[in-house]
């Protein structure tokens, strides 16, 4: 974290902290046009959540962990005052160049409150959810449909940090915009349902939950179809609602479903990396590695999604006193294929070999399954 600096606001500049948005006396030495108030005091709607959060934490040590680190160098061109200069056309352009700038700060902003969500990490993503609203604001107003994905951040960090009533604030937020914007789509419909339905598990309201997660599944597959992982959120939640219920049929059926959506994901991944390359067809590194790199890959947040999602279902199956050969087989197989995605191949081989014995003992045991395993424990050893 870089060091901050006292400073004395000019006169007339109204500097303001980047959390709390109370006055500002000291400022980040490395972008130099970010502020924070160094400690926390006052009672205003911000600062409010960021006591909450931060307990006594200073706010520029919290904003550094959620977000300010990989973005600090990027507000530069951002915050900094561009003369009145040049044609109206140049104007124009610079303007549009600010847009685009901005429009990609909430992109990376909000991947990255994703991926702190994922990860457990609740009072860091914080920083990264209002930066992303902050943005949003200015680029599309204070009552766009595009501000929803980021009160949709906070609600689910502040579900996560057991704030119920102000998850209940922000996800009204979100619903009363969705309400007033008939044309909204359906992605981000699917998004609202989900973490109306988190809402209502975590205040035990079972039977508003599924209702809720049941509409984040249908919106979500009308986008995305009913076997992408983009969908398999809803399913994975459902199955963890009906698993607090007792009802471990239901659950685990959908527990099988979501499994069986990332290991057809992840297979296709990693059919992508291992394929053979194509003959060389010219001269130089680009045309001779023999590395293949035309493949699709998994952002921070789907990566962050995925382990925790598999590593969920790997646990609660391993806890299970019967378990079925065919089906640890394929969470083995499904964990040593994101283990493999990810660059750990130690632990790719570690449940590649879990996922072979599982699958020799199954008594129906599928061939196309066994030289997969095969194939993939090949590929493990060539790239250790």
């Amino acid at each position: 974290m870089n060091a901050i600096n006292p400073l004395a606001n000019p006169k007339g500049v109204k500097l303001l902290c980047e959390l709390c948005q109370k006055p500002a006396f000291v400022q980040c030495m490395d972008c130099r046009v970010t502020y924070y108030c160094g400690v926390i005091k006052g009672k205003s709607k911000w600062m409010i959540e960021v006591r909450k959060n931060f307990s006594s934490a200073e706010h520029q040590k919290a904003d550094w962990l959620g977000i300010h680190q990989k973005i600090c160098q990027l507000l530069i061109p951002l915050r900094t005052p561009v003369p009145f200069l040049g044609s109206e056309e140049e104007r124009q352009h610079r303007k549009q160049q600010q847009v685009v700038r901005q429009t990609q700060m909430i992109e990376l902003c909000r991947t990255e409150g994703q991926k702190l969500l994922f990860e457990g990490k609740y009072d860091r993503v914080v920083p990264a959810a209002l930066e992303s609203l902050k943005f949003s604001i200015e680029v599309y107003g204070l009552s766009s449909i595009e501000l929803v994905p980021s009160y949709l951040i906070l609600g689910e960090a502040s579900i996560g940090l057991g704030r119920l009533s102000q998850a209940e604030e922000y996800l009204a937020q979100a619903q009363w915009t969705v309400l007033k914007t008939p044309e909204c789509a359906d992605g981000i419909r699917s998004k609202l349902f989900r973490n109306l339905g988190l809402l209502y598990a975590a205040q035990g309201n079972y039977p508003d939950a599924l209702s809720q997660l049941a509409d984040d599944i249908y919106h979500s597959s009308r986008v995305y179809g009913t076997d992408d992982i983009r969908t398999s959120g809803g399913y994975f939640h459902m199955a963890n609602v009906f698993y607090r219920q007792s009802k471990l049929d239901l659950a685990l059926s959908l527990y099988n479903q979501v499994t069986d959506i990332w290991h057809e994901h992840l297979h296709k991944l990693l059919k992508q990396r291992t394929k053979t390359p194509a003959k060389p067809s010219g001269i130089g590194p680009a045309f001779n590695s023999g590395i293949p790199t035309d493949f699709d890959i998994l952002d921070e947040a789907q990566e962050a999604e995925a382990i925790q999602v598999i590593n969920a279902i790997l646990n609660l199956r391993e806890q299970q006193s019967v378990q079925t050969p065919a089906v640890m087989c394929k969470i083995y197989f499904t964990t040593a294929m994101l283990q493999f995605i990810l660059g750990d191949m130690p632990k790719a081989k570690e449940f590649g070999m879990k996922a072979r014995t599982a699958c020799e003992n199954t008594m129906s045991a599928d061939p196309e399954t066994s030289k997969n395993i095969e194939e993939f424990l090949k590929a493990v050893e060539r790239s250790m």
